[in-house]
């Protein structure tokens, strides 16, 4: 309808004042709620070039459009805003084709669609997932989803950082202090099992600091300088000199991780299409660096290590090879992007990672673009901000952090004691019961984070995100069954199929504000894909459950005695559950039939 308003305020400009105005001039936008209408022109940026006061331009504008423009029925204008009343007809034809629609907020694939790469999770093999994980994954796989519904060919890519000195620290300590322990000996994840030993290494090196350390000492050299620190740095050179004994052992605590990874995965529902692995794409990356070095792109220094000279763009030097020759995070994220561009041709690569991590992304497009590589533009950093607990900050070395398989049991926990505490599911099997949970309590947590702009730093709080009250997911997911059960009763009355529109019905103020919020959803789901934010999505969900909530108070719907009324308020149900489904479904999270 913006478009359309856009072209007939175009026409009358011309018409009434013999002026040509660009489009992005004219500003049509939804009426504010303390005004009367449905769309308003803000009349700000056309005063200078119409030459008149706001109401004379507002009055002569409006009462142009209203004798010319079948769906315009009234209009008012209010300091510099001229405000249109859309007729009700309009509003039932809008439904009429939200119902005919097969893909409605949908954008159907074609030959000529883009090919979008997401690359998110990019976990460490030296620690489980946490929650900072949990938000990676669930931002890198919801915008998955709302790209591939704004009609992209979309790859989920996850990159394993496999190898480093951070892994070589968890190896390390396995052989110093872990007595052969295994998964199946210790009864623990894979993941988890791994994880220990990484916080056990640093737990020793503290202890080898302290005793170390003199007065006046820095902290820093005595920590670089310390013998089990040089030990981790030994067994990284002989993994990259394929040394077997170091080979297997990180194959066999590499695996323990992949398994406990893949636990973790299915119970947040996440998927990939192409997994990548640092310890392959290092070496592509390392022979583009000395390729660059051959074309003086980059250069070496007197110890041996090579560096990108990024002065003159502002930045400064950033290392891609040490002086052993061991590769840098920046050497591998060359070759996976390399890697990448060979495998599926991308016409845009984002990564999902933290906003930690700015600075290295726009190294990592500037170096390949100096490199030679065209396609570097297309590379995006969707940066997000930190997740933290009421409590704080979480810390990977301090064993501090929030792990993903714990929160997830605790939130399954926390469904459960509420729904028993408000007896609903008081008929249900146990097998019900806990599927009824799960989906409950995963959509609590994947919604409490998404409706979050990424950009932001926020804080997770369990209990706030699992209330069947307010702006949650389990808010949402009850409203949705709510509607399933008008249906329910509408098909064993053997009228919901029957239910057609009737035009000359006469909806209310409240039915016509559920279509207006029903037609936007195509509009929030492109801006979402556009500005890399599901948390629109969400919030759009949440007021269209609201909104949904207060029109079925207020409204009879199967048993308001006029058939027209009646179909339309089962259409409207119809209709909001779809897109509640819909638009959740793009969360990632599903939507139970009974609560």
């Amino acid at each position: 309808m913006e478009k359309f308003l856009c072209k007939e305020v175009s026409a009358a400009l011309h018409q009434l004042y013999d002026i040509v105005v660009d489009d992005e001039l004219i500003q049509i936008q939804k009426t504010r709620k303390e005004f009367q209408g449905d769309y308003t022109l803000v009349l700000f940026p056309l005063l200078k070039m119409i030459k008149k006061s706001p109401e004379i331009a507002g009055n002569e504008i409006g009462q142009f459009l209203e004798s010319k423009v079948r769906e315009i029925i009234d209009f008012n204008s209010v300091k510099g805003y001229l405000n249109f009343n859309l007729s009700r007809n309009y509003w039932l034809e809008t439904l009429q084709k939200i119902i005919d629609s097969k893909s409605f907020g949908r954008e159907e694939k074609t030959s000529q669609s883009g090919t979008v790469l997401v690359e998110f999770s990019s976990p460490n093999t030296n620690k489980p997932l946490h929650l900072g994980h949990i938000r990676n994954n669930l931002l890198g796989y919801s915008m998955s989803l709302i790209l591939e519904a704004t009609g992209n060919h979309v790859v989920k890519v996850n990159i394993v950082n496999d190898r480093g000195i951070h892994i070589c620290k968890s190896m390390l300590a396995w052989q110093k202090w872990g007595n052969n322990i295994t998964p199946e000996s210790s009864g623990k994840k894979g993941d988890h099992l791994v994880g220990d030993f990484y916080v056990r290494f640093e737990q020793e090196l503290n202890k080898q600091i302290e005793k170390r350390a003199k007065p006046g000492d820095k902290l820093d050299e005595v920590r670089g300088n310390s013998p089990l620190l040089t030990e981790a740095r030994e067994m990284l050179r002989k993994w990259e000199a394929d040394d077997p004994s170091t080979r297997d052992l990180w194959k066999m605590m590499n695996q323990w991780v992949y398994d406990g990874f893949d636990e973790t995965y299915k119970a947040l529902g996440v998927t990939f299409d192409k997994i990548y692995y640092e310890s392959d794409t290092f070496k592509l990356g390392k022979t583009i660096v000395v390729d660059a070095i051959e074309k003086g792109v980059l250069h070496r220094k007197e110890d041996g290590s090579v560096w990108a000279d990024l002065t003159a763009d502002g930045l400064d030097e950033k290392i891609l090879l040490r002086a052993d020759g061991t590769a840098v995070y920046m050497t591998q994220d060359l070759g996976t992007a390399v890697l990448r561009y060979n495998d599926y041709n991308f016409d845009k690569h984002i990564y999902v990672v933290g906003n930690e991590q700015n600075y290295h992304f726009q190294v990592l497009a500037l170096v390949l673009s100096k490199i030679g590589y065209p396609w570097a533009k297309d590379l995006y950093h969707l940066s997000y901000g930190m997740v933290e607990l009421p409590e704080g900050k979480m810390k990977s070395r301090e064993g501090t952090v929030v792990d993903a398989d714990e929160l997830i049991a605790e939130m399954i926990s926390t469904a459960s004691e509420m729904s028993k505490e408000l007896g609903k599911l008081d008929d249900y099997t146990g097998e019900e019961k806990q599927e009824i949970y799960r989906m409950i309590a995963l959509a609590a947590l994947k919604y409490f984070i998404l409706k979050v702009d990424p950009r932001k730093n926020m804080t997770f709080n369990p209990k706030e995100s699992i209330d069947f009250n307010g702006n949650t997911g389990p808010f949402i997911q009850y409203t949705y069954t709510r509607i399933q059960s008008v249906l329910r009763k509408a098909d064993q009355s053997g009228i919901l199929d029957k239910c057609e529109l009737d035009t000359k019905t006469e909806p209310a103020a409240k039915e016509i504000g559920l279509i207006k919020l029903l037609d936007e959803y195509p509009v929030i789901v492109a801006e979402a894909a556009d500005t890399y934010n599901p948390g629109l999505i969400a919030n759009y969900c949440y007021e269209l459950a609201r909104e949904y909530n207060q029109f079925y108070h207020e409204y009879s719907i199967l048993k308001e005695p006029e058939s027209d009324l009646r179909n339309l308020r089962i259409l409207l149900s119809k209709i909001s559950g779809k897109i509640i489904q819909a638009g959740m479904g793009m969360l990632g999270i599903e939507m139970p039939e009974r609560m």
